[in-house]
């Protein structure tokens, strides 16, 4: 499934089929991606304007890291998809014997270990961009003031679904130590993401009151 080569018109209507496969966890990557992307067009526009000279470096540096993650975010919309294809492929898998009822439980956990594992890094990634969102906003060219506000908004909807789709899965895996883990840390990068993007809204709406 090549879904980051598709027209934003075909996403949207594969999205919406009725097929299990993209869903909200390649939502939440492509929104996580779309946040990054506004972080670059900031520090892009920041970049080669005498008055932001104090910045300009600075701002390179959040071009190129938002840059990186937007490439790394677009491999995420297909790697969920794919990681929930093979959770389904998993459940079909042959259960006559007792030998084969084996095979089917431990691919089952494997795939769903792997299905919250996507989207845990797509919150890593995201919580990242929210750095990155906050730099942009704070130093850099001010006419792009909505422009990183609407980051911060899609980074916080990347980084709420990238949640749901590790905590959904988590709940199927029976390694609890490995689910705990992942929960504890899950919780503590959607604490930090929320936290930012809640900071930038307040900087964004007292500027535009």
């Amino acid at each position: 499934m090549d879904l980051k080569g598709l027209t934003l018109e075909a996403f949207a209507r594969k999205l919406a089929d009725g097929s299990a496969t993209p869903g909200g966890g390649s939502a939440a990557a492509l929104a996580g991606a779309l946040g990054a992307s506004l972080c670059a067009m900031t520090a892009r526009l920041t970049m080669g304007r005498e008055k932001f000279k104090d910045v300009w470096e600075e701002m390179e540096g959040v071009q190129k890291e938002a840059d990186a993650l937007v490439a790394r975010l677009l491999d995420l919309v297909d790697e969920d998809a794919r990681a929930y294809e093979t959770v389904m492929a998993a459940f079909n898998m042959p259960k006559q014997d007792k030998a084969r009822k084996a095979a089917r439980a431990e691919g089952i956990q494997e795939a769903m270990k792997g299905a919250a594992r996507v989207p845990f890094e797509t919150l890593q990634l995201v919580t990242r961009a929210a750095d990155l969102a906050s730099a942009a906003l704070e130093k850099g060219n001010p006419n792009c003031l909505s422009d990183a506000g609407v980051a911060g908004q899609l980074l916080r909807a990347a980084a709420e679904g990238a949640g749901y789709n590790v905590r959904i899965n988590l709940a199927f895996v029976k390694d609890r130590s490995l689910a705990a883990r992942l929960e504890k840390e899950t919780g503590e990068l959607l604490g930090k993401v929320l936290s930012v993007a809640g900071e930038l809204e307040k900087k964004v709406k007292q500027s535009l009151a």
